[in-house]
């Protein structure tokens, strides 16, 4: 028996390969499949099952694309609706793997039809299990996303059950492997480890602590934060079907030359710029959003862009290709094609350019004491902004700023200086006011992180400006 976690960082996502005997199965796969098929080769096995364990809200994921390269069927749990060529499972129903087997349990709460995958191992004892966004560490999926007209309140009702009935009577020794980990907006504090263990999740886990049904719907509904706007797209997505992802590509990977990237900027096309911040702040094409690959890149790209409008790419040269595969992990498919040799080609040929000042925290406390029109900006989620923040400042997080109002309720002659965790959200921010016309930005290098360090410095003058 082989496991392996196949762990993507910047959406916080676990898919799993899992072998016996040469044979290999797939659990929650990204779109991009090509590095299960390659894994499978190496280990000289054949797929021979595609498991998903309900229809992710936070990524496109790679079944439909997985099935027709390799002929292994779909497999999703009771109560799944959808048109796609899938194998919906019955509760309890067996999958043998070589000479390990997979056991469906239907989990819902996540959503309606969440189940997980109890693996057994050659001598049919219970090994681990597969929990997609049923169970994380320390934490259960947030039951607000989907699944037709049900409450959020039904939904953590169902969660309830399904935590008494099929996960709590689990061994301890039993290996826990969610579909997410830290940072994931599947749930609401998801602890730092990737895996677990069904005894750990007993320990720590406070779902999983004895306690009534009311108490239970409380704890897990109550300070939820609004979901990412993509999520109930990539939902519809993964239930409906999409085109393949090479497909894709081909429509995207198109060199685009000054005149023709210009040609396309007059037809309404959306420039998105995905070089590093320091990079994109120094200089870029007037108008251009930027999310850096960086950060949290396709969480961002979901969250920001809008899904119906025909998007040109500024990269890095060689980030191409990368940079197209990360926005069709979370379903955006209307990528026209990259400026041909990057910013630098646009910059040569004396096209104008904008850029964003970027200055340190010892000359923001220095611009607080003398600039009357100064206003600080915020750009954290409310949770942190009531953390601690700079005085006087305005919290306007990153997500709220798709509302073109919001952004035009600031005045003109406001010089806003932009900050956020680390310095990768206000750049996005400062992307976003200058594409509406609002060009007197800054932004604080460092963040919110720096600012709490200049605190301790003696000869920053006004750290009374800092709460």
């Amino acid at each position: 028996m082989y496991i392996q976690q196949l762990y993507t960082g910047c959406i916080s996502e676990a898919a799993y390969y899992i072998e016996s005997e040469g044979e290999a199965a797939i659990i929650d796969p990204l779109r991009d499949t090509e590095q299960y098929i390659q894994l499978a080769k190496e280990r000289k096995a054949k797929i021979k099952y595609i498991f998903e364990t309900h229809f992710h809200a936070d990524f496109v994921s790679g079944h439909l694309d997985l099935h027709k390269k390799t002929g292994a069927p779909i497999i999703y749990g009771p109560k799944t609706e959808t048109n796609l060529p899938v194998h919906i499972a019955s509760d309890g129903e067996i999958f043998q793997l070589g000479k390990i087997s997979f056991e469906v349990l239907h989990t819902p709460g996540h959503t309606i039809e969440s189940c997980c995958y109890l693996l057994k191992n050659e001598s049919n004892k219970p090994h681990a299990i597969f929990t997609g966004d049923t169970l994380f560490v320390g934490d259960v999926g947030r039951p607000d996303l989907s699944s037709g007209d049900l409450s959020k309140e039904e939904l953590a009702s169902i969660m309830y059950d399904t935590i008494q009935n099929k996960i709590l009577p689990l061994a301890d020794d039993i290996l826990v492997y969610p579909a997410h980990g830290a940072g994931s907006s599947c749930g609401k504090n998801l602890g730092p480890e990737s895996f677990s263990t069904i005894a750990e999740e007993k320990q720590n886990n406070y779902a999983l602590q004895k306690q009534s049904k009311e108490d239970f719907i409380k704890k897990v509904t109550e300070d939820l934060e609004e979901a990412p706007k993509y999520f109930s797209i990539n939902a519809q997505i993964n239930k409906d079907g999409y085109d393949s992802l090479e497909k894709l590509k081909k429509n995207a990977l198109v060199p685009l030359n000054i005149k023709t990237f210009k040609d396309k900027i007059d037809q309404d096309a959306m420039i998105l710029d995905t070089r590093p911040g320091n990079i994109f702040t120094a200089g870029f094409v007037p108008g251009s959003i930027f999310i850096g690959l960086e950060g949290r890149f396709a969480e961002w790209a979901g969250s920001i862009l809008p899904f119906n409008k025909s998007i040109i790419l500024v990269t890095e040269i060689g980030k191409e290709e990368e940079t197209v595969v990360r926005l069709a992990r979370v379903g955006f498919d209307k990528i026209e094609g990259y400026l041909d040799g990057s910013f630098e080609a646009w910059q040569n040929a004396g096209e104008p350019i904008d850029m964003i000042i970027d200055i340190e925290v010892d000359e923001l406390a220095m611009d607080i004491k003398h600039d009357k029109n100064l206003q600080v900006v915020d750009v954290r989620r409310e949770t942190e902004f009531a953390e601690g923040h700079v005085k006087d400042a305005i919290n306007l997080p990153l997500s709220d700023m798709t509302d073109v109002m919001t952004l035009a309720a600031f005045e003109e002659d406001q010089n806003l200086y932009l900050y956020c965790g680390s310095g990768y959200r206000s750049i996005i921010a400062s992307s976003l006011f200058k594409k509406q016309g609002i060009h007197n930005i800054r932004t604080v290098i460092g963040g919110w992180n720096a600012i709490k360090e200049e605190k301790k410095i003696k000869t920053l003058k006004d750290v009374s400006a800092l709460n």
